[in-house]
């Protein structure tokens, strides 16, 4: 199995340096005394519309990786999250590297994009992508064993459950304002409404919503139990 996961792994490394790269660009730019909140306003749009394109293109190159080593659709899954988990992992390494950021794991970061923006403090994705490999770690390993892996309802439910709970974590606060400004009809605009910029501009993280997440990766986690449990190692 370690064979198998040598070249992913590799990827998922260089793609954290190419992530991380890309940021340091961004914030010599937009942030050259240091990352930190309320967040500069990015000018010209187009810069941030690259940005979310480029995230998305990143998630294209993930999804390729994946199918590339695999044929099962489950396997496929184990490899996308396991060069996920990899890439996220490494990507906050080289800024350490590159910038001495972040400072503390609690730092609080923008940590995606898509479909709205995504705040946390960094342990959180990455107890995330520790979590994500460890799961492709469970279902490649009864692959090599010659046990078919296949998640059945519960273990699915628990598993997609687990990740919203989780994404609503992360979305929480720009969720929130999308809501009690209205501007949900307007998202598609929503990089060119001035209104949304000013709040955007103002926004300073103070909470996160460790429950909700812990809630999230408890399921996960009782997903990963059961699906071990059931078969023999």
């Amino acid at each position: 199995m370690c064979k198998k996961l040598a070249w992913p792994a590799v990827f998922g490394i260089a793609m954290g340096f190419l992530e991380a790269a890309a940021v340091v660009y961004l914030r010599q730019m937009f942030y050259p005394e240091g990352f930190k909140f309320p967040l500069a306003p990015i000018k010209p749009d187009i810069i941030l519309l690259t940005e979310i394109l480029r995230e998305a293109a990143t998630l294209i190159m993930l999804i390729s990786i994946a199918c590339i080593q695999a044929r099962r659709l489950i396997v496929r899954f184990a490899y996308f999250i396991f060069v996920f988990g990899i890439w996220d992992i490494f990507y906050y390494i080289f800024l350490k590297l590159a910038l001495n950021w972040p400072v503390s794991v609690f730092d609080w970061d923008i940590l995606f994009l898509i479909p709205i923006v995504w705040t946390g403090p960094v342990i959180a994705p990455v107890i995330c992508s520790l979590t994500m490999i460890g799961l492709a770690g469970e279902i490649l390993y009864f692959e090599e064993k010659g046990i078919i892996a296949r998640f059945e309802a519960l273990e699915w439910a628990l598993l997609i459950c687990g990740a919203f709970l989780i994404f609503l974590s992360f979305i929480r606060d720009f969720g929130l304002i999308i809501l009690k400004n209205n501007f949900l009809p307007r998202i598609p605009s929503l990089i060119n409404d001035p209104e949304f910029i000013r709040l955007l501009s103002a926004y300073v993280p103070w909470s996160f919503n460790w429950p909700l997440f812990w809630a999230g990766e408890a399921l996960i986690l009782g997903a990963c139990l059961i699906f071990a449990k059931k078969r023999k190692y």
